[in-house]
C-alpha cells in the first residue's frame, strides 16, 4: 500500500475532488483526517468511511478563513493520529464576475479562502512536518493558475498565487525534508457542474483535447502520487491534470 501507516489531512474533503482523495488515501492504507465546514456532509462521510476502513477516518470541522480553526485542525489531527505525513490543501470556492463589477469584499473573500486559506493550512502543517523532518503538502491550484479566463479575476489571482507560493514553500522546505507541490485540475465533472445547462457543459468539454471533462478520482490519483514516497524527488512542481487544456489549441 502506497500510504500505509501515513497520516493525511484533506481539506474540502466532504465532496468532489476532496472526497475522492480521502477515499483513495484510505484505500492505500492511510489514516485520514477529513476536514470541511461544520455544516457540510463531512461528519456523515467520515463516519461511513471510518466503519469501512476500520477506524482510520475522522472528521474535523474547519473554516479555512479562520487561523484559529486551521491551527486547531492541525493540532487535532496530530493529537488523534500522532503525526502528520501529508496534506491535500483542497478547500476553496468559485466566483464569476466581470472585473469592473467586483466589490472589494467579494474579491477579497475569494482571495481569503483560495489563497490565504491555502497558506494558513500550509503554515500550520509545515511547522509539524519540520519538527518531524518529513512530510508532503499538495496544494490544489487550477488551470486558471497558469491560464487566464474572462470573469475570473479574483479566482485566477488566487490560484496563480497558489502556484507561485507553492514554489517558494518548496524551496524553504527542501532542506527540512518537506516537499510542497501543487495540482492544476481542468474542468472536473463534480456535482457543481451538474448545475450548468447542456450547452455550457458541452462548451467546457470542447476545451479539453481529450474530449471530456475530468473525473474527481483522476485528480485524486495525482494527489495520491504527490503525497506518496513515489514522488520523493518532486518538489515545487505544478502537476496539470487537465486533459490537455493548457497544451494549446489544435
Amino acid at each position: 500500500m502506497r500510504l500505509k501507516d501515513k497520516v493525511v489531512l484533506i481539506t474540502g474533503g466532504a465532496s468532489g475532488i476532496g472526497l475522492s482523495t480521502v477515499e483513495r488515501c484510505l484505500a492505500e492504507g492511510a489514516r485520514v483526517a477529513l476536514a470541511d465546514m461544520a455544516d457540510s456532509q463531512g461528519q456523515a462521510r467520515a463516519a461511513e468511511l471510518d466503519q469501512r476502513y476500520a477506524g482510520r477516518c475522522a472528521f474535523i470541522p474547519v473554516d479555512v478563513s479562520s487561523t484559529e480553526q486551521v491551527d486547531r485542525m492541525v493540532a487535532d489531527t496530530v493529537q488523534r493520529f500522532g503525526r502528520l505525513d501529508g496534506v491535500f490543501n483542497n478547500a476553496g470556492i468559485g466566483g464569476l464576475s466581470p472585473a469592473q463589477d467586483y466589490t472589494d469584499e467579494d474579491f477579497l473573500r475569494i482571495l481569503d479562502i483560495n489563497l490565504m486559506g491555502v497558506f494558513r493550512v500550509a503554515r500550520a502543517s509545515i511547522k509539524v512536518m519540520y519538527a518531524q523532518g518529513s512530510g508532503s503538502v499538495v496544494n490544489c491550484a487550477s488551470i486558471l493558475g497558469v491560464f487566464g479566463q474572462s470573469n475570473t479575476a479574483a479566482y485566477t489571482a488566487a490560484k496563480g498565487g497558489v502556484v507561485n507560493m507553492t514554489r517558494t514553500l518548496a524551496l524553504e522546505g527542501a532542506a527540512k525534508g518537506v516537499r510542497v507541490n501543487s495540482i492544476g485540475p481542468g474542468y472536473i465533472d463534480t456535482p457543481l457542474l451538474s448545475l450548468l445547462d447542456a450547452a455550457t457543459k458541452q462548451f467546457l468539454i470542447g476545451l479539453h483535447p481529450i474530449g471530456r471533462l475530468g473525473r474527481p478520482e483522476e485528480v485524486a490519483n495525482a494527489a495520491l502520487f504527490l503525497l506518496s514516497d513515489e514522488a520523493s524527488f518532486i518538489t515545487g512542481a505544478n502537476l496539470l491534470v487537465d486533459g490537455g487544456f493548457t497544451a494549446g489549441k489544435s
